[in-house]
């Protein structure tokens, strides 16, 4: 036992040995710890959660292990650390600080995951609604969850790196009307995406009309809403500029409209106009995908170079593609009509009477 004791007392350099022997004890405790961890805990969660369909308890479950596979290991090398610097206190104290930073960050990046995986489960509970409000709320709540966590992590570090945190919000008090000045297109901007959220003027996916230009929304952000052109090209627009504006959306449309206007030769007769009315509305009302609740088919105008029929009426499909495919056999049918009646579409054209006068004819 005194030939034991000899040895821990044992001096190497700074240490004896059996400071050296304890703090690497604690080292492989850590990393002992964090085997066991990934072995057995990490396998019994995903067992539990295998038994869900959902995809946000998988989330969860490695963002509690992962984070806590690391802190092991780092608890374990602090107080191996601990245990060699208590011959330095100064050196001891810069030793807990660093500790102290390291959980800081491993507990907020932890709570960073977890955000993920509760962003996950509330699309899920989402996608079971009829509301695509809730759709929208979830991405917004996870940026605002992980700005809020952002901030109070880098309260936190600045806490224990000696800075004074009441002093930094007495200073930030008092720099708050500069901030609030210079920050007022971005809370006008906040407040412009919460009408929109409210009002729900659109949502994401729908095809908008907007000043300078449309295309489908893809996302509804804090500050601004990103559009994706049929160039293309992708839109950022701030949400103060898009509540306040007129906005235009396709996607709420029950049907799509075909409007144009026909014209005919003057040679047309007043038969041959009533024929040609009243055959347009028989394909028209005989067509499925025409919309059966509204439609005109008039003559309308003595143009100053043809006889205007308007013709007016709405496909079933508010699918842009197919719509103009409803649209080109209409026209294809009508000019049908026209040919099959003997009749001709009209042009721009003017005709010139000379008239002489008797004194020249003399």
């Amino acid at each position: 036992m005194e030939s034991l004791n000899g040895f821990f007392s044992t001096r190497l350099g700074m240490w004896t040995a059996g400071q050296l022997l304890l703090a690497l004890g604690f080292i492989l405790g850590g990393i002992i710890l964090r085997a066991i961890l990934n072995s057995f805990i990490r396998a019994r969660l995903q067992k539990l959660a295998q038994r869900t369909s959902s995809a946000a308890d998988d989330l969860a479950t490695d963002a509690l292990v992962s984070p806590l596979g690391l802190l092991l290991p780092v608890i374990g090398l602090f107080l191996a650390v601990r245990t060699l610097l208590a011959v330095q206190p100064e050196w001891q104290a810069a030793g807990d600080q660093v500790f102290r930073i390291a959980v800081v960050l491993v507990v907020v990046w932890t709570a960073f995951r977890m955000v993920d995986a509760l962003a996950v489960f509330l699309d899920e509970i989402a996608g079971r609604t009829d509301s695509r409000l809730d759709d929208q709320v979830v991405p917004l709540v996870r940026k605002a969850l992980k700005t809020f966590l952002a901030i109070l992590a880098f309260i936190l570090v600045a806490q224990n790196l000696g800075y004074s945190v009441s002093g930094l919000l007495a200073g930030l008090g008092i720099g708050g009307l500069a901030v609030a000045m210079a920050a007022k297109d971005t809370l006008a901007n906040l407040f412009g995406s919460m009408m929109i959220l409210i009002d729900q003027p659109f949502h994401k996916g729908d095809w908008i009309t907007f000043p300078g230009g449309d295309g489908v929304v893809e996302e509804i952000g804090l500050r601004s809403t990103r559009v994706r052109t049929f160039a293309k090209t992708v839109v950022s627009i701030p949400n103060q500029a898009l509540a306040n504006a007129t906005v235009e959306n396709h996607s709420l449309m029950p049907k799509r409209r075909i409007k144009f206007t026909l014209g005919v030769t003057y040679q047309s007769s007043r038969d041959q106009i009533r024929a040609l009315v009243e055959r347009i509305e028989a394909y028209l009302q005989g067509n499925p995908d025409i919309d059966q609740e509204f439609m005109l088919v008039k003559f309308t105008e003595f143009n100053a170079s043809s006889l205007d029929l308007f013709i007016y009426c709405f496909t079933v499909t508010t699918d842009w593609t197919r719509h103009l495919s409803v649209k080109q056999d209409v026209n294809l049918a009508v000019m049908g009509m026209v040919e099959d009646l003997g009749m001709s579409i009209a042009f721009p054209t003017q005709t010139v009477h000379l008239v002489e006068e008797t004194g020249a004819r003399k």
